[in-house]
């Protein structure tokens, strides 16, 4: 969990990854969840870099990844860094290549902004990560 941790705090979100998600129609602010790609703190540490960026993020997930969105959505609000602005949910036509036919799936997007008390949160996290860091030196 750790290791997932620190990857996600090293991830730089760039221009460049932006401009290509851009050209297939993605927004910069949007998540796009799977409940079988990543775990489920990836996508809630994500989330909290995402809104350091953006005062709104868009949290996306199709499926069986529903119930993982919602759940990533919940813990924000909980921890008091976010606040639900809009869910949209609708059922999309994917290509089951199976089949040779298209299959409807359901979708939700969930608009989540920043609280109030976002930075101020991630500032007291960020020092205790850096006392609890401090603490490992010295033992």
């Amino acid at each position: 969990m750790e290791e997932v941790t620190e990857a996600v705090n090293n991830l730089t979100i760039g221009e460049g990854a932006a401009a290509t998600a851009g050209a297939e129609g993605h927004k910069k602010n949007r998540i796009q969840v799977s409940n079988t790609k990543k775990p489920l703190f990836f996508y809630v540490n994500l989330a909290k870099r995402y809104m350091q960026l953006h005062e709104e993020v868009e949290l996306s997930a199709l499926g069986m990844a529903i119930a993982t969105v919602v759940t990533v959505a919940e813990i924000l609000k909980n921890n008091g860094l976010a606040v639900e602005k809009k869910i949209m949910t609708s059922t999309v036509d994917v290509k089951d290549d199976t089949r040779n036919r298209p299959i409807q799936k359901a979708k939700i997007e969930i608009l989540i902004g920043k609280t109030e008390k976002f930075d101020e949160l991630m500032a007291a996290a960020a020092e205790e990560r850096e006392a609890a860091g401090a603490e490992e030196e010295q033992s």
